[in-house]
């Protein structure tokens, strides 16, 4: 039709999909100049197209389609200041999220590069000074099997999610001295997620600065009593005083790996 340009044609001058245009005049965010009435064929016309240019420039800078309806229902050069000064402060705080989790991510790649040597040669116990940490925990459940581990680490990611605390991509359990005594390694109490400080949930554990015991256990989950039977060893023949109970920090596990035979978990011991 003549001035007027059909949804492919614009479509392809705009190097978008007609599917969009559609979604678009469904909502009531563009809508075409006419629709013939035969073959419900759309049409714009040739002013249209700044209009569109605006609607995909303001997607483009992060605007929601809600919030590019409401802002071209009336828009003047004042309302387009404060729209777009809004929308600077949204990205500002997304480019600081970005960074945060890039931050985190590379502290999550630094401490699989530290334990690599792990896989080639036996782990040996070691004495560290641990550095002050946050952890988000969930109660496991009786009877503390595996499953009921599963659970409350999906629980912990679930409640960081929801409530936007800054995780390290990590997970890990606590397991009770008193049960590792009795042999009964894997009953962890609590599944955990290392979190950065925050002062927004209860649930969050602080672990002090402080001399641990600690010591990589390669293999399957299953097979890490042998792993805490040498610490606890360690610690006798050096007269080391556990002071608390287990936290078990997965450094490689499902997240980064399918085989288990791969999977390193760090086990660390407040001694005095």
């Amino acid at each position: 039709m003549e001035n007027l340009f059909s949804i492919g044609e614009l479509a392809h001058y705009q190097n978008i999909s007609k599917q969009t245009l559609i979604f678009y005049d469904k909502i009531g965010l563009f809508r075409p100049a006419y629709v013939d009435p035969h073959n419900g064929y759309r049409y714009y016309s040739a002013q249209q197209i700044d209009y569109l240019d605006t609607i995909l420039i303001m997607k483009r800078l992060g605007f929601s389609l809600k919030e590019i309806r409401a802002h071209m229902e009336r828009y003047n050069i004042d309302s387009s200041l404060i729209a777009l000064r809004r929308q600077a402060d949204v990205l500002d705080r997304q480019i600081e999220e970005l960074r945060l989790t890039r931050s985190r991510l590379l502290h999550r790649c630094a401490q699989m590069e530290a334990v690599k040597g792990c896989r080639e040669q036996t782990p040996l116990p070691s004495l560290e000074e641990a550095e002050e940490q946050y952890l988000l925990l969930r109660e496991v459940e009786a009877p503390y099997t595996p499953r009921e581990i599963s659970i409350a680490t999906k629980r912990c990611f679930a409640d960081s999610f929801r409530e936007g605390l800054p995780l390290f991509f990590q997970c890990g359990v606590v397991v009770p001295l008193s049960r590792i005594r009795e042999g009964r390694y894997t009953e962890a109490s609590a599944a955990f997620v290392p979190v950065e400080k925050t002062a927004r949930d209860g649930k969050v554990l602080r672990l002090p600065a402080g001399k641990c015991a600690a010591l990589c256990h390669v293999g399957d989950y299953l097979s890490i009593g042998r792993s805490y039977q040498e610490l606890l060893s360690f610690c006798a023949e050096h007269a080391l005083e556990i002071v608390s109970d287990s936290y078990e920090f997965c450094i490689n596990d499902y997240l980064t790996s399918h085989d288990e035979n791969e999977y390193i978990t760090k086990i660390v011991f407040y001694v005095q």
